[in-house]
């Protein structure tokens, strides 16, 4: 077995962290899943481990599932990253990604456990060790998130970093459990600073953004009712107008239930149960995802201005011309936000 050099690292490194990369280069190979809660230091516990067996000559891969706080852009999704030491330094460099569409993953834990599940399959393809970095969503159902994704991935070993809150005894189910003590330079955010943070991320990930055109009637469309089943006729839609005191800009049936974008509040009763309305300012700056053949994510896009009645969406994305080609789908996600990083407000599951 090759040691870790304890002389390279500084004395703030806890010596747990060392421990865990020789007992890991001991094993030849495997998954390692860090759990914990917010800002107890998940994130600096995998990217100290990836570099030191990175720099052990072990081949590493990523999953950054921490969507609220994502190390790896984009944002809202759930990425794999290769340890890539090309450059002189051992650096992430992203390979997959998969479309959560939020930065919360409350009403999202499917999603999530695919996801992860998805990515720990193509990382464990390519490389020696897989490490995933979770959320800080860990009581309730973030435990039961945890155990998902534990029972799935039956991970090698589990990392409890920072309090138990009762995370060894669940873990201990699936796999060996190894607890690391808080980092001392972990830094506790409060919510303020934590918008701040994905703000900058954000701006990043959209500063090399151009306006698309997508056509509606010739990419999937997933994550929403709209654009399911038949449009409704002008008619249909200035009759709704008149009975609901709305402004009707489109709209669609399917089994009997009718789906409708409008303006103008709601002054009027009108029936639920057959009746769904979406306001329009909800779709203005919603997230959306590029989704290959494969269900990965090519990357997001901002819809800017949906032109309903024309069934075309004009959405402002960094994605490439040739990324843009693979895409046959594009999901819609569940966040509002501007270029500029600025959320507008999480949307509710059902809303759309």
């Amino acid at each position: 077995m090759q040691a870790v050099n304890k002389a390279d690292y500084t004395e703030d490194v806890p010596r747990d962290r060392l421990e865990l990369v020789e007992r890991l280069a001991a094993m030849q190979g495997g998954t390692v899943m860090f759990v914990g809660d917010v800002d107890s230091g998940k994130t600096t516990a995998v990217k100290f481990v990836a570099r030191s067996l990175r720099e052990l000559g072990r081949s590493v891969a990523v999953v950054d599932s921490d969507i609220g706080q994502k190390s790896l852009l984009p944002p809202a999704t759930v990425s794999l990253a290769l340890m890539d030491g090309s450059s002189g330094s051992v650096e992430p460099k992203p390979l997959a990604h998969y479309f959560i569409g939020t930065t919360t993953p409350s009403q999202y834990l499917a999603e999530m456990v695919v996801g992860v599940g998805r990515l720990w399959e193509i990382g464990s393809k390519v490389a020696d060790y897989v490490l995933i970095d979770t959320t800080g969503y860990v009581r309730g159902a973030g435990a039961e998130l945890k155990r998902l994704k534990m029972e799935l991935i039956k991970p090698d070993v589990v990392a409890i970093v920072g309090d138990d809150n009762g995370l060894a005894a669940l873990a201990a189910r699936f796999s060996d459990v190894v607890i690391l003590e808080r980092s001392p330079r972990a830094k506790r955010h409060g919510p303020g600073e934590r918008r701040e943070i994905r703000r900058a991320k954000w701006r990043e990930y959209f500063s090399p953004s151009r306006y698309v055109e997508v056509d509606v009637h010739e990419m999937r469309i997933s994550g929403t009712s709209l654009f399911s089943g038949r449009a409704l006729t002008k008619e249909e839609a200035e009759l709704l107008s008149r009975l609901c005191d709305w402004v009707v800009l489109a709209g669609w049936e399917s089994g009997g239930v009718y789906t409708v974008v409008k303006a103008g509040e709601d002054r009027k009763p009108c029936s639920r149960s057959v009746l769904r309305a979406i306001d329009f300012e909800t779709l203005s700056n919603l997230l959306v995802g590029f989704i290959d053949g494969n269900g990965l994510c090519l990357g997001l896009g901002i819809i800017k201005w949906p032109r309903l009645s024309e069934g075309k969406l004009e959405i402002l994305t960094p994605v490439s011309e040739d990324e843009l080609s693979k895409a046959e789908e594009l999901r819609f996600g569940r966040i509002r936000v501007t270029e500029g990083g600025e959320e507008l407000g999480l949307i509710r599951r059902e809303e759309l």
